[in-house]
């Protein structure tokens, strides 16, 4: 079993020791959705709670963006990248029910206290990311979309065409740069601050080193989320009150699997 530090030991997390990293087989991204399913039936209140707040949130974005063309492809992709914060919560609950402890909504509310410092730093890393990411596709638009900024209800359809295809090709190629750069510094990262209140360049560091360890199963686990995702916003956003904390659940299962726990 891990050890799990108490807030006392806040200080502590800077003297742990690299996070010694497994390698898991192709399979594994199955195995992690399945325990997530898991959780959410063992925890449905708590993990539902916030498979509405995603769904809410896929909802704000259509009705706000719904004529912003020019924001549509970039907020939309912010979804995805602020998604692991909103999901510290159900890593919360699944940390609990591993511990054999309630599935309370409560605790899981307030989770990054925990780590506070360190899950700054990191959303500071990701808002950077995220910035350039929506000034390049504003960039790719511009050069390269022939036709009017696709909204949010018709963007698969506009954007994937034939009369596109020199978009969709440099926008997939850029977005995919930045995805996997995303995708790269956040495998484990958020679970091992908040679990042994590591530190976020350790964590980030320990994220890109599982995926460079397990690239072809990490690979597997990122289309997995991507396309969990994708079903979500295609079933009218209802599909994320579940498919969003099977994905949060998921995660956590990833770290225990891909990050060695600490002696006690």
């Amino acid at each position: 079993m891990a050890q799990h530090p108490s807030p006392a030991d806040e200080q502590a997390g800077a003297g742990l020791p690299f996070p010694t990293i497994r390698n898991v087989g192709l399979g594994a991204p199955f195995r992690w959705i399945a325990r997530g399913f898991s959780d959410l039936k063992a925890c449905p209140t708590a993990s539902l709670f916030y498979g509405f707040c995603f769904t809410g949130m896929g909802l704000l974005v259509t009705f706000v963006f719904e004529h912003a063309y020019q924001y549509t492809s970039a907020v939309t992709t912010g979804f995805l990248l602020l998604a692991p914060f909103f999901a510290m919560g159900l890593y919360e609950l699944s940390r609990r029910r591993e511990l054999g402890e309630a599935c309370a909504l409560l605790p899981t509310l307030t989770v990054w206290r925990r780590n506070a410092g360190n899950i700054a730093v990191f959303a500071a890393v990701l808002t950077v990311i995220f910035l350039i990411w929506a000034r390049a596709s504003l960039v790719v638009f511009a050069i390269f979309y022939t036709k009017e900024m696709p909204n949010l209800s018709g963007f698969l359809s506009q954007v994937v065409s034939l009369e596109n295809l020199e978009f969709l090709l440099v926008y997939c190629c850029v977005g995919f740069v930045f995805a996997l750069l995303v995708f790269a510094v956040s495998v484990v990262s958020i679970p091992l601050m908040l679990d042994r209140n590591q530190d976020a360049v350790t964590s980030m560091l320990a994220s890109i080193r599982a995926l460079a360890e397990n690239p072809l199963p990490l690979l597997v686990w990122a289309a997995l989320i991507v396309g969990l995702t994708l079903l979500g916003f295609m079933s009218f956003h209802i599909g994320l009150a579940v498919l969003m904390p099977v994905v949060g659940h998921a995660t956590w299962h990833a770290y225990r699997e891909l990050v060695e726990p600490l002696k006690t």
